[in-house]
């Protein structure tokens, strides 16, 4: 690369951002990859679908599940 030539920006597509599909409304998230990961964190999906606030996984409800899961404790 040249001196003063721009330097490339990363650039974030809908393939960096991982979808994971769930059968339960309440799930935890520990960011995988072993000691890699994050803390455990324990998360609620009230429509139909969430996110991780530390890895930002993405996780969908299939079709049909969570019903009547919702308990509210």
């Amino acid at each position: 690369m040249a001196f003063g030539a721009a330097t490339p920006t990363p650039q974030l597509g809908p393939a960096a951002i991982e979808t994971i599909t769930v059968t339960s409304r309440v799930l935890a998230c520990d960011g995988g990859d072993g000691p890699l990961g994050h803390p455990r964190v324990w998360l609620r999906i009230t429509g139909q679908q969430t996110f991780c606030p530390y890895c930002s996984r993405v996780y969908v409800l299939a079709p049909g599940a969570g019903e009547g899961d919702d308990t509210g404790h």
